[in-house]
Parts: structure tokens; sequence; C-alpha cells
């Protein structure tokens, strides 16, 4: 056997690399290990400890097992209860594992001894040598755990090597680099990549003992402040006065004495005031109590506004701020009317739906002025979050009271007008559903005791007049809505729109425009009917205020430029400022026409006409529909022609038209969806009258869903269709015999104007609108 190589027990160490002239004690527990050591004890007192690759192993195998150690002897050992042996070793020589022999109860292999590789001892090696030894000193003074001694023998140190492996024995570093380093032959390499770690190090710990200064000077000046302040206060006591945590505590003692607040809100106040005093203004928990406090004594819990009971003196103030909105005045006026007979009446809960621009958020502020009562809008579009209604808890950082109760705040009484905008954009995740907390609000049976999370107290909103507005009543979840009561605003005709542009928009546009002189821009009603008609197609009237904004600043312009006294704004003067038309509503064709049967739609901004069209042609029996049609219309077209295949001999038609002619069905502007069952009548009208070739009279339009047995059912939105059909020329309208109820709605200026049939078959709507039928 080679001289530098012995056969020595091996013990694998987790966690632990140990380097040549190391001396360390640590423990062996595996029954392996142990069985190696005594092998060791009773063979020279030689063993070689390697690192596991994995210190999670628990039983390794020679794969798991680093290659390159370090042969040690064992100075001392020392049995521990639970078989376990402490030993105390020294490194001696790096050696690196040739090959195991098997057949022992423990890990044995041949080692061979590794010298290291010194380099020639110049000038720079020396200064390689001086730099580390000067790096190490200063590493060791800034972490402080280094021992005294440790400078001392290293001083004595020359060897390069042996220098290189006392630094690394102190050094705190992963064992993934211990190892590398263990695994360095070369001398001047290894002392290279000490230098390299010592720096980074040095560096380190000047961050560390930076950061740790400055925490420990402001500590120093948070204590040398609360030293400054407690001899402030033994001055103010000897002097007989009172210190600032004594003023603060006698100004809200003060405050809850006066503010008249109900017996447990009172008794919870002072309980709050005590901690206060025991905890000190400049603690952390002082400022929470402090805000808490403050809270409490801003909120109206007995402060009520005195409500305009007169009737008459309420209908003016709604008349004159809002135009139309009948439904909505009238349920107010009944609420007064029915208050003045009984104080007990708990406030309603209206919920206004309609399509954008209508007034909804307005006549909100116009119902606060007739009932002489604080307003207060909370938007809760967006909304997703639970505790923006009920608040957070005061466990929590930034802790604050939900909306409502800072509505209630910013309100100032306890029986505002409270609107809440938009109640049909709130979404839900995982932190909570807001609609589930507005339950409880919205309520007029449970809201009396509300409790937001962060008071955790009891308010009284019953005498709260809640609003809500929406614009569509499907993403409101059932529940909710049951609690309100719902009235709908349907869309603007014409003639208010007239009326509301003359007597609201366009003094309102002039003054913000800067002109009070309201004859300096006046409107023709012909401009104004432009304006509505051909610049706007909205239900609301935003966009129309907007176009008027529009045409009064460029007629100022004018003015100015052209040295006017005044203009009256015609039509020509709207294209000449904003333009040609931007929309133009179909004039019905004064033609009797096969298979063209005038329909009528709902839309989002509004009633329009909706012709549609068939044509028959010879084919296989398929049925064609085109005009970017939704589901349900699609449907509704199949059933209608359904109908017509099931009475084509009640229609004199040929009963096997549909194994040789193709029916193709379109609706115009075919780029805009369409979707509904309203237009079923018109679809059985139309292939009724393409099939039998006789005309449908042009003045004629309908709605109306249909069944496979002919019953005509109601539908809806027929206000905004009967004025898209008056405004197209229109003279008749079908409409389902249930919906005769909603044609009171209708204006009497239009209504006079149109004759309705009503219809509850197919039959009665054939009759009335084919010629020769």
């Amino acid at each position: 056997m080679e001289s530098n190589i012995k056969i020595l027990p091996l013990i694998p160490l987790r966690g632990i690399t140990i380097f040549p002239y190391m001396v360390l004690h640590f423990d062996v527990g595996r029954e392996k290990s142990v069985v190696a050591l005594e092998n060791a004890m009773l063979n020279g007192q030689e063993i070689f400890l390697v690192s596991q690759k994995d210190p999670k192993v628990e039983e390794p195998e020679k794969e798991d097992i680093f290659n390159i150690g370090t042969i040690c002897s064992v100075k001392q050992i020392l049995k521990l209860p639970g078989d376990t042996v402490r030993l105390l070793v020294e490194g001696e020589h790096r050696g690196q594992i040739v090959n195991y022999i098997d057949g022992e109860e423990f890990f044995k292999a041949e080692i061979r001894i590794l010298d290291d590789k010194e380099s020639i001892k110049d000038n720079k090696s020396e200064a390689l040598i001086r730099t580390v030894k000067e790096s190490f000193n200063q590493y060791m003074k800034l972490s402080g755990s280094v021992p005294a001694e440790a400078l001392v023998s290293l001083d004595d140190l020359d060897e390069q090597g042996r220098l290189a492996d006392v630094v690394c024995s102190y050094l705190l570093l992963k064992q993934e680099k211990k190892q590398e380093l263990l695994e360095a032959y070369d001398v001047a390499e290894r002392l290279n990549s000490i230098l390299l770690i010592l720096v980074s190090e040095i560096d380190i710990l000047k961050i560390e003992r930076k950061i740790g200064t400055k925490v420990k000077n402001k500590i120093d000046k948070m204590q040398k402040e609360y030293y400054l302040r407690e001899q402030i206060k033994a001055i103010q006591e000897e002097l007989g006065e009172d210190d600032e945590d004594k003023r603060e505590i006698n100004k809200y003692k003060l405050k809850i004495n006066k503010a008249k607040l109900p017996k447990e809100i009172k008794e919870k106040a002072l309980y709050e005031l005590d901690r206060l005093k025991n905890t000190g203004s400049y603690s952390a928990e002082g400022g929470l109590i402090r805000s808490y406090m403050d809270w409490i004594l801003d909120l109206p819990w007995n402060y009520t506004t005195e409500d305009n009971m007169d009737v008459k003196v309420a209908r003016e103030i709604l008349e004159k701020e809002h135009y139309g909105l009948e439904d909505v005045k009238d349920r107010i006026i009944e609420y007064l009317a029915v208050k003045n007979m009984s104080n007990t009446l708990k406030g309603p809960i209206l919920c206004l739906v309609g399509p954008p621009g209508v007034g909804k958020t307005s006549i909100a502020r116009s119902i606060a002025n007739s009932l002489n009562r604080n307003f207060v809008r909370m938007s809760l579009g967006g909304v997703r979050d639970e505790a923006e209604i009920r608040g957070h808890r005061k466990t929590y950082i930034g802790a604050i009271p939900g909306r409502i109760i800072y509505g209630m705040k910013q309100a100032k009484s306890k029986n505002p007008l409270f609107l809440l905008d938009e109640i049909d954009k709130m979404s839900n995740e995982f932190r909570g559903d807001p609609a589930d907390a507005l339950l409880e609000v919205l309520d007029s049976e449970q809201n009396s005791t509300f409790r937001d999370h962060y008071l955790e107290l009891d308010f009284d909103l019953s005498k709260v007049l809640f609003i809500t507005t929406a614009n569509s009543l499907e993403t409101i979840p059932r529940p909710l809505m049951d609690r309100m009561e719902v009235i709908e605003i349907s869309g603007y005709t014409t003639e208010e729109k007239l009326n509301i542009s003359k007597t609201h928009l366009i003094p309102k546009q002039l003054k913000e425009n800067g002109i009070n002189d309201n004859n300096k821009v006046s409107f023709s009603d012909s401009a104004i009917n432009s304006l509505i008609e051909n610049y706007t197609k909205e239900s609301g009237v935003r966009g129309l205020e907007r176009k008027i904004a529009s045409v009064i600043r460029k007629a100022i312009t004018e003015i100015v430029e052209k040295d006017k006294k005044s203009i009256l704004v015609t039509i020509n003067h709207v294209k000449k400022y904003i333009g040609p038309f931007i929309f133009t509503y179909d004039k019905v064709v004064k033609t009797d026409k096969v298979g063209v049967v005038m329909g009528m739609a709902w839309t989002g901004y509004g009633g329009d006409t909706l012709p549609i069209e068939v044509s028959v042609m010879k084919g296989t029996g398929k049925l064609e529909l085109t005009g970017q049609l939704g589901d349900v219309m699609k449907e509704s077209a199949k059933a209608g022609y359904s109908y017509v295949r099931a009475n084509a001999e009640k229609y004199s038609i040929n009963a096997d038209f549909y194994k040789d002619k193709d029916l193709h069905i379109h609706v115009p502007e075919g780029a805009v969806p369409k979707d509904g069952p309203s237009a079923g009548v018109t679809m059985i009208t139309a292939m009724v009258s393409a099939l039998t070739g006789k005309k449908v009279r042009h003045n004629v339009a309908m709605t109306g869903e249909i069944t496979l047995t002919g019953r005509v059912l109601p539908i809806g939105g027929l206000k905004e269709k009967c004025l898209a059909a008056y405004r197209a020329g229109i003279d008749t309208i079908i409409v389902p015999k249930e919906n005769e109820k909603d044609v009171i709605k209708i204006p009497n200026t239009v209504k006079g104007k149109m004759n309705f049939i009503y219809a509850d078959q197919i039959d009665t709507v054939l009759q009335n609108s084919i010629i020769d039928y």
C-alpha cells in the first residue's frame, strides 16, 4: 500500500465541515457512527470525517457522501445518556476517499492524504497573506463572534495552507461554500477565495452595524423624550398646573357630557376615556383610542333635522327642480302625507331603475331639498369588499368605520336622505359580498340596530330615507331587491326633453359659461328638437346637455369674434357649429309592400323601429336568419315558422311549401346585435305576407311575443317603442292585450295621434295589418 494512503473508519457528518488544524467537539448518535468511533479508538484514534451532501438523509449511502474530507485525531470521548457520544477532534490532513471497504458494520475506506499545493514564497504571496490577516482582523472586530486569542495565533502563522484553514474554521459560511474551500488544494486559490468572502462579509457587517446604530439612536431619542415629558409632568405638578394629558382627558369628558349620548354609548365613551388615562396619550394604543373617541363624538346619535311637512311646498320644490319623473314625486308626496298622520312612519327604501342620464341621482337631491333633509351620496360602483360597508375591526392596523357610518358622520343628522348610487354595479370576491352587508342596512325591521365592525355599537338607521339607483335589476340579488320599493323610470319623450332643455339645461349651461343674460344666446324650438333627434340617441339628457354646451360655446365665440350683441340659435347654426346630422330616424316608406313589416325594439338608449323583411325562393325548405340575431330572437323566428307551417291551409298557403321553398328572414342594420322575443308577431306577419303575396299596410307597426298556438304574449318597454314609432310616422300600433295597462304611461300628445289595436291572438294582428286578409 502507498505510504500516503490509510485505511480508516469513516463518519459522515450532517451540516458540519471540519478543516485541518481545527479543534471541534460534536455529538455522535447514529449506530454506524458510534461503531466507527469505537473502531477508531482501538486503532490509533484516527478517523476520517466527511460531510453528507444532504443533511436530511438519516442513513446515507456511499453516493450521499462527499469524496473529500479531513483526517482527524480523537482527543476526548464523553458518553452521554441515550446512546449518544460527545467527542473532541482535531483536524490533521485533507483526505480523499479512494475506495470503500465492504464487510464492516460501519463505513471504512482507503483514504489518500492530500498535501497542500503551496506557491513559492515571494512578495505577491506575502502581500496576499497580509491582506487576508488584515481583512480577518477587521471581520473579527465587526462580528464580535471570533475570540481574541484567534488573532494572536494567526500572527504566528507563516504557512499559507494552515493560515487559510484556520481562517476558514472561524467563518460563518454555508456548508456548500465550506466544502468548496476544503476541496481547494491550491493554497493561493484558497486564500483568494477566502479574501473575496471576507470582503463581502465585511460589507454586510458594516450595513448591519449601520442599521443597528440607527435603531439604537431612535430608541435613545424616544427614551430621552419620555424622560423629558415625565420631568415636565413633575414640574407642572409642583406648580399646580394640569399637564397636556389631563387637559386632553378633561376636554373629552366635557365633549361627552355635552353630546347627550344614549346611555350605552356614553358608558362606552367613558370606558375608553379611562383606558386613555391609563395608556398615555403618546403610546400607539393611545392614538387608536383617541381616533375611536373622535368617531363616537362626531356621529349624530340624537340630532335630527325637522322635516318639511307641507305637502304643497314639497311638490312645488320637486316640480321646480325636476321635470317629469311623476312616479317618484308621487311616492315622496305620499310619504309626507302619511307622515302628517303618523309620526312613527319609517322612511321608505326606494330603488330608482332606469337608463343612464334620466335624472335618478339628481332627483334624489331634489327630494332632500323638498323634505328639508341633509343629503349624502355613496357610490357603490366597483365596491367588492364587505368591510367597505361594515368597516374593519379595531384589531386591524389602520382600521376605520365602513362607508355607511362615514356617510352618517358626513350628513351630521340622524335622518338624512342617503343615496346609494349604482347599486347594480357591486361585485364580490373572497373577502365577502357587500350586497350581504346591505341586507341589514336596507331592512327597515333590522336597521334600527345597525352595528359597524369598527364601532361595535348599535346605530339607528331607521329614520334615514334610503334611495338607491340602478340601470338594471338583473345584477341585483333577489333578497336585496325584496327589501326595496322598485320604481322604474323610463326615458324622456322628445317633448319632455324639449321642456327640460328650455327650463333646466340651457339656463344651467349659460350660467356655467358666464352668461347672465339669457337673451344673449337663445335657442329656437326647432334647433333644440334637432339636437334631440339628430345629434343624440339616448333615453336621458346627459348627451343632450353636452351638445347644448358645445353650441353655446361656439355661439359665444361668434359673439366675441364678430362683435354681435346676441344670437338666436337655429337649425342652420346647429349644423354650422357641430357639423351635419349624426342620427336620422327612419321615416316609414309610404308604400305597402309584400313581406316587409315594421316592428319595434327597445334599446339602452330608448326605443327604435325595426323593419323585418322576408323573402321566399325555390329551395329545399331551409329557414335562413340574418341580421346578427340573438338566440332568443332566432328561437322566436323558428316558433313563428312552425306556427305558419301548422296553419298553412288556414291562411291559403300551400301546405307543402316547406318542401320546395326556402324562407330568408332579414333584420336590417346587420352590424347591430338584436335579441328578445318581442318580434315574434312581426316575423309571422312578414312570413304570411311573403307566402301569400299579400301586401302589409305601411302605416302599421307591431310588437309582441308569439306562442306555437298563436297566442300573443306581453312585452316590455312599450312607451319607448311607441315613441319611436310615432317619430317614424306610424299612426297604428298593434300591441298585446295584456299591455293595455301600459298605454296609460304614453304621453297624451302621442297617444291622441295614434290608433292602438290590442291583440291576444295572431289572427287579430294579421287582420289589421295585411291588406285583403
